[in-house]
């Protein structure tokens, strides 16, 4: 896969604790990479960084993306030649509650890993992952170019468009000529197994019927683009590769990655598809009435640029998607977390082989 680039290569991912950096991480680790991990703590209970065992298999750093010198001191020591920035606060309605936070987090957080990024002297390749949040959304229902207004009338929006921003400025000031080969990926409305984070459809949902309570959601009208968390993993190390490859195109450049056109399913088509899994979950859900923080109802992204450029594309339906969430989180509530590890493996070699049936070219 990926050329076999990440064979035997250093990489650092910051926010490997959590939901997608475990799954990257998991992924690395069967592409025979060296991996370091920054992140300032496990972020949910339970865990699928802690129910995969990562800390065993990687170089496992404690710290916070605020604390530049921290996060310096792990790049020299390191010394990475790739490096995925996921840390990040990664939840709108929590924005709310903490903005400062939020903002230091997403915006200052990226700022520290592109000046460390500017000052090494071992990286080569990064792709800086921001948030399909970063486009001004009107509610179109085509979906966002990635040369379209970027703007957030959230703290989290806000946030995530603000770290697009500074990432353009440090393209334009360090990285036009030399210095590492960057480039920033944005995505969202990512589902599978071993998400436990608070307001997030799924894990409130299975987390509500694991223990035979009603779910209670805020907006069963809201249609969101759901894909499965080895969609936007396989884009981003799609990425990754063409950078370390030289390729000019994507040097200093954005991509979207999202699922299928068609995937786009309203929150409770996701909450009745899921319920399959659950013998006994409710169809019936309560929706909060005295939320008073607004959320978009309509997104939708074109990955046109992806396509065209990297060579990937979407591969699962919505059908699909929610057959492997659903299979993921019946494992661990039956079997509980020493199962993790065997179908979280078994989920990236399905995920491969439908891709190479597709003959992308990701998967040479």
């Amino acid at each position: 896969m990926f050329k076999n680039i990440y064979k035997n290569r250093r990489v650092l991912v910051t926010g490997h604790t959590g939901f997608k950096g475990s799954w990257l991480c998991s992924w690395l680790l069967d592409l025979g990479s060296t991996i370091g991990g920054y992140s300032l703590d496990i972020p949910t209970q339970p865990s699928h960084f802690e129910a995969l065992g990562l800390a065993n298999h990687i170089k496992h750093y404690t710290g916070n993306i605020c604390d530049k010198n921290s996060l310096q001191q792990v790049m020299e020591e390191f010394r990475p030649e790739i490096v995925f920035h996921l840390a990040a606060q990664p939840l709108v309605r929590k924005s709310y509650e903490n903005p400062v936070s939020t903002f230091e987090t997403n915006a200052i957080g990226t700022l520290n890993i592109l000046d460390c990024l500017r000052n090494s002297p071992t990286v080569a390749v990064a792709v800086l992952i921001t948030s399909d949040k970063c486009y001004e959304n009107v509610e179109w229902l085509w979906g966002y170019r990635e040369n379209d207004r970027l703007g957030g009338t959230d703290p989290y929006s806000a946030s995530k468009t603000c770290a697009e921003i500074i990432s353009k400025a440090y393209m334009a000031s360090f990285f036009r000529e030399g210095g590492p080969r960057i480039a920033t990926a944005r995505a969202g409305n990512v589902i599978g197994g071993g998400d436990w984070a608070l307001d997030r459809i799924v894990p409130d949902c299975t987390r509500a019927w694991s223990e035979g309570k009603p779910v209670v959601i805020r907006n069963p009208s809201s249609t969101r683009p759901w894909q499965h968390v080895l969609e936007p993993l396989s884009g981003y190390l799609a990425l990754g590769q063409k950078l370390f490859q030289g390729d000019a195109r994507v040097k200093n450049q954005a991509f979207n990655f999202g699922p299928q056109a068609q995937v786009n399913q309203s929150v409770s088509e996701l909450i009745t598809a899921m319920t399959q899994f659950w013998s006994n979950a409710e169809l019936n859900f309560q929706q909060e009435t005295n939320s008073k923080k607004p959320e978009s109802t309509l997104l939708k992204l074109n990955c046109d640029k992806a396509l065209q450029i990297l060579g990937w594309e979407a591969i699962l339906n919505f059908q699909e998607t929610v057959r492997m969430t659903g299979e993921w989180y019946q494992k661990f509530y039956k079997h509980g977390p020493s199962s993790i590890q065997k179908i979280t493996n078994e989920q990236i070699i399905e995920y491969f082989e439908k891709a190479s049936k597709l003959n992308l070219s990701w998967t040479q």
